[in-house]
């Protein structure tokens, strides 16, 4: 199976990546992905970037090196009841928004707590995509949130790099959602979470989760451009290549 997008990649500006757009951009078109996600991390993150960031994204061009570039965050879920920490008057001028539990911004919880955030924050409407929910460190009822997922319409990622340099022990969990998700019929994204450009489009270790788990590949969003942009055009997002 072939990836033309990776819908989740970051930049300096998310205060512990290491790459700009430009240098994320050329990795991605050296190793021939037609478009990519700026998804730096909402501004409750240690070092992350002011909320100016976000509201300043437009000034990206919509190409480089031939690579189309999606202006957009990965927010940070705050509470129980699903808090981003960016506005809405934000989200809604992005392309796409992903959304998470991360350490330093979230608390933390027991099973029930945690589904119910997660649940909480794939409501939002602006959210697109759960990003690694398999993480052990925030366990979540996968049954509830796989099937939140589905009613929601919102994608649930497969990880790259909690297999690889983050969330040690997510290999169990994200085998779980991904079977889950290929018996519903829940809606899939591969990310690569590259924090580095070098990683921008790596993707190998999430397709052989998706392949064990049988999920088929009309469920996976970023197998095609035209894929991605039709779904965010169904979000009412202005998109046009």
């Amino acid at each position: 199976m072939k990836l033309e997008v990776d819908t989740h990649c970051h930049t300096i500006a998310s205060g512990h990546a290491y790459s700009t757009v430009l240098e994320n951009a050329k990795a991605a078109a050296l190793k021939g992905l037609k478009m990519i996600a700026i998804t730096d991390h909402g501004p409750s993150m240690p070092g992350g970037p002011h909320l100016y960031h976000f509201g300043n994204l437009k000034v990206l061009p919509r190409q480089i090196e031939g690579v189309f570039i999606l202006r957009g965050v990965e927010a940070n879920i705050l509470d129980y009841e699903g808090t981003l920490d960016l506005p809405e008057d934000y989200l809604k001028h992005l392309d796409i928004v992903l959304a998470g539990f991360h350490k330093y911004c979230y608390c933390g919880g027991n099973v029930e707590e945690n589904t119910r955030a997660a649940i909480n924050a794939m409501k939002n409407p602006y959210v697109d995509v759960l990003v690694h929910p398999g993480n052990p460190e925030f366990p979540i009822d996968i049954d509830k949130v796989v099937e939140a997922a589905v009613q929601l319409g919102v994608h649930l990622e497969i990880n790259n790099s909690s297999f690889t340099v983050s969330r040690r022990g997510s290999e169990e969990n994200c085998l779980l959602i991904a079977k889950k998700a290929a018996k519903l019929g829940a809606k899939i994204v591969v990310g690569s979470d590259a924090h580095f450009c070098f990683d921008v489009g790596s993707f190998d270790k999430a397709l052989r989760v998706i392949k064990e788990a049988g999920i088929p590949e009309e469920n996976i969003l970023n197998t095609s451009v035209e894929k991605v942009i039709s779904y965010l055009k169904s979000k009412e997002r202005e998109i046009t290549i």
